[in-house]
């Protein structure tokens, strides 16, 4: 090898820069085979410096500041696995940019709220930002866009994309438990971020199908047209009521361009319980892609977690350290279009799940309500009294989320209505 060595600056020693630590320690052979040369850590930065961590980091220069880290000059390229979309992540990856540093990140809100200034600042210094890690934990899926299906008109980006959300679903589906007991859970083991918020209510996944989006169909990263919903309002009812129709539950990330426009939608739905989608257990996520040439692929895989997140970080220093070079988002920032966002989504079936109060014509009123909003029923059942109540169950033919909306804005006029309704839409997989 007679190439220089590739220098990292590590900002974050959580468990992600750990990972990272321990991929550059153990597989460094390995490392320096694959690349034609060696990588190391040269320095590395974090909060607190008297913190016991699972490392030897006796042999890296240490700086508090991550500005400093990544200014210094024995660093090539720039790792932050901070996170957090303003602060020190946000004024270091702007150092590390303007000292002439290439950037691996893992920092999925950053990019989805400043990717775009990162960006055409990066290309204009002729600097990469590489962000596999981002997006999907140890799933290749920002290399499958960018590579693998660069040939491709991008038809649909689907997918579940948080893994706590999957495990708190699942784990609904699998043990019979509400929604609040398997969340309680959840947070005791560590799985949620410490605004659950984050998880739960759908922005951790909306970050990242934003930038998926970006790339497929080469526009400027707008997580703020994101349509979010997270899955706070889903009942042990809702579950078992899906899975009687042959469905199951998932916080769904879709985007895909249409005639109205790009659609993002991070929301819950249903999908068909024997899907690829349909049958994912617990914290893993999937993403599915659809090409026009190539049709639909299923990238399936850990989607979190201290190895697989690392693991994608590496992906991108490697790559670095073999030469490639790529835009940020698969082509040039200058040339990436603003996005306008679909006034409307695609129409779909709906799933309506409504508690009524047992009067004759109950169910005729909420049907005309229904009808008269453009919406026609599919298929309706309508379960065990409860004492004066009569719980009911429809699943509408296509119609816009609008239609449905409208509908359920006269169902209390009628009368008949003992609880909100709850709709979610069915998405075609």
């Amino acid at each position: 090898m007679s190439a220089a060595p590739l220098r990292i600056g590590l900002a974050g020693l959580g468990t992600v820069g750990i990972g990272v630590v321990k991929i550059v320690q153990d597989h460094a052979d390995l490392i320096a085979r694959r690349t034609g040369r060696a990588v190391v850590i040269t320095a590395v930065s974090a909060r607190d410096r008297t913190k016991t961590r699972d490392a030897d980091l006796s042999g890296y220069a240490w700086e508090t500041d991550p500005v400093a880290l990544a200014q210094r000059e024995d660093v090539d390229v720039f790792v932050e696995v901070m996170g957090g979309h303003e602060g020190p992540a946000k004024l270091a990856t702007e150092a590390a940019i303007a000292a002439g540093k290439d950037v691996v990140s893992a920092n999925k809100a950053l990019l989805a709220h400043h990717g775009q200034a990162l960006a055409l600042a990066a290309e204009s210094a002729g600097r990469v930002i590489r962000f596999e890690a981002a997006v999907a934990g140890g799933i290749p899926v920002i290399k499958a866009l960018t590579e693998g299906l660069a040939g491709n008109q991008i038809k649909r980006v689907m997918g579940v994309m948080n893994g706590s959300c999957n495990y708190i679903l699942t784990r609904m589906q699998n043990d019979g438990m509400t929604y609040q007991q398997v969340f309680d859970a959840a947070q005791a083991l560590g799985y949620l971020e410490a605004d659950p918020n984050l998880d739960v209510g759908g922005i951790d996944a909306g970050h990242k199908l934003a930038l998926l989006a970006s790339i497929a169909f080469g526009t400027k990263v707008s997580f703020d047209a994101v349509e979010l919903e997270g899955i706070g309002k889903i009942s042990i009812d809702d579950i078992h009521l899906a899975a009687d129709m042959g469905y199951r539950i998932k916080l769904l990330g879709v985007a895909q361009m249409t005639g109205r426009g790009l659609e993002q939608r991070m929301t819950p739905c249903l999908v068909p319980a024997d899907s690829p989608l349909g049958q994912l257990q617990g914290g893993t996520n999937m993403v599915v892609l659809e090409g026009d040439s190539v049709g639909q692929i299923v990238l399936r895989g850990p989607g979190a977690g201290t190895g697989p997140t690392a693991s994608a970080v590496m992906a991108d220093v490697l790559d670095i350290a073999r030469g490639a070079r790529m835009p940020t988002f698969g082509q040039p920032a200058a040339t990436l279009a603003d996005p306008i966002a679909a006034v409307s989504t695609t129409p779909a079936s709906y799933y309506l799940r409504m508690t009524l109060l047992d009067k004759p014509g109950a169910l005729a009123k909420i049907a005309t309500c229904l009808g008269e909003a453009g919406v026609s029923i599919d298929q309706m059942r309508q379960y065990g009294h409860e004492g004066t109540l009569a719980p009911v169950l429809i699943v509408t033919h296509k119609a816009t989320r609008a239609d449905i909306d409208h509908a359920m804005s006269r169902f209390d006029a009628t009368g008949v209505m003992a609880a909100a309704p709850v709709a979610i839409r069915i998405e075609e997989v």
